[in-house]
């Protein structure tokens, strides 16, 4: 990371005034293996581990000879993988004497999330959700506000960043990198307050690595081992929980797989974005990362994935992507629900927006097979079930459900706004 201000590489006392030092520490880590503390544990015994199921009615529907498994992270209480981060987090915090953590959020699993989390360790929790989500997902706001957090329309007039876009605009529709702003803004402001991000850093990514190293230990019970894994993108979070054990499995000189990144065609930054140090944010208020990026100005239109709205891609994914070590795909929205549908239909159980990117992935890896008449192993993950979502599965019924495209002329402009950074040979 390097400072905004100073453009050189950040310190933990940069970081300081964001995250308590642990997490700063793991952000920074070179351990293999981070021991997850006992009360962190105590409280994941409460939903993990997460079931694996064998997809056979899906492989069934689809008459490929390939075999499906996928990890139903929708089985915790907020109905997604992102307790997996929010619950250490919210434990860090607090051991750190931290009293309030502010936050962003798109489709509203990560606010639910660390909503849920702040509530078992006593935090109050501040939600900035972008404002297209915030209008589309009401029931989402409603989880927040139950677990006792307070969740306003980003952008908003409670923050400099936020007065800001609304004077050029005042009917902006938001974007995480908005959201990001808000929260951090207010972060900064207070000794006793702390932000707390969903996806895109290190030890985000690191808590999320549960998921695939439970997966590995059923997928040995079961007898098996993927050829494939596929998980959707956004920030990079799901899709590095499952995928990176098995690729650290790989780099130690374990079987060699493939994996592939699905991503929206509406905010596709590893099959179009650059790889450049950016900002993660829109005021610029956040260090720079180098990431694949559609830049830090970049506004996606209102997909329905709004988990998956995001200017910008995890260092160490898209590190990864330029090692060539894992591939992306990217797909319109429409496509993505009705393999949701199909996936709903056969498994019985009705995926979040986000996730029909990876049923989406794993569908066309299997009638791959078919068309090929060679099996192979699927893994995916399912990151969160859809009961929240219910509005955009009627549109979608109702025809109403449209595949929004970027504005290549605002994508240019954004792309041409990219810090100049100077690095070093």
């Amino acid at each position: 990371m390097l400072h905004p201000g100073t453009l050189q590489p950040v310190g933990p006392d940069d970081l300081a005034p964001l995250f308590p030092m642990e997490l700063i520490m793991q952000e920074v880590s070179t351990e293999r293996e981070v021991p997850i503390p006992e009360p962190v544990r105590e409280i994941y015994r409460q939903w993990r581990p997460s079931p694996l199921f064998r997809a056979r009615r899906l492989e069934k529907a689809l008459q490929t000879p390939a075999k499906i498994y996928y990890k139903y992270e929708g089985v915790s209480p907020a109905g997604s993988h992102k307790p997996n981060t929010a619950v250490p987090q919210a434990f860090y915090n607090k051991q750190a004497g931290v009293k309030k953590l502010v936050t962003e959020t798109g489709a509203g699993q990560w606010g639910s999330s660390l909503s849920f989390a702040g509530a078992l360790y006593g935090l109050e929790v501040k939600v900035f959700m972008v404002r297209v989500s915030y209008d589309q997902k009401p029931y989402r706001r409603a989880l927040m506000e139950t677990y006792g957090a307070s969740c306003t329309a980003s952008p908003s007039n409670e923050t400099q960043a936020g007065r800001n876009i609304l004077a050029q605009r005042a009917d902006h529709p938001g974007s995480l990198g908005i959201a990001i702003s808000e929260a951090v803004e207010i972060a900064a402001q207070r000794d006793d307050t702390k932000y707390a991000l969903g996806s895109v850093l290190n030890h985000v990514l690191l808590h999320q690595t549960v998921v695939g190293q439970e997966a590995m230990a059923q997928l040995e019970m079961a007898g098996d081992y993927p050829d494939v894994i596929v998980g959707c993108t956004g920030g990079g979070s799901n899709f590095a929980g499952i995928a990176f054990p098995f690729l650290g499995a790989q780099l130690r000189g374990g079987k060699k797989l493939r994996i592939v990144a699905v991503e929206p065609a509406a905010c596709p930054s590893l099959t179009r974005g650059q790889y450049a140090y950016d900002f993660g944010d829109t005021a610029h208020l956040t260090p720079l990362t180098k990431m694949h990026t559609l830049g830090s100005t970049f506004t996606p239109p209102g997909f329905h994935a709004g988990g998956l709205r995001y200017h910008g891609m995890a260092p160490l994914v898209s590190h990864i992507k330029q090692l060539g070590l894992i591939e992306a795909v990217a797909y319109h929205q429409t496509t993505c629900f009705e393999a949701g549908v199909l996936f709903a239909r056969a498994e019985r159980i009705l995926p979040a927006p986000a996730a029909n990117h990876a049923v989406k992935g794993a569908i066309e890896e299997a009638l791959k097979c078919k068309a090929e008449g060679k099996s192979r192993t699927i893994l995916f993950n399912l990151c969160g079930h859809g009961h929240f979502d219910m509005q955009a599965y009627i549109d979608y019924f109702g025809g109403k459900l449209q595949d929004l495209n970027y504005d290549e002329a605002e994508l240019a402009m954004a792309l041409a706004g990219l810090p100049s950074v100077k690095e070093a040979a």
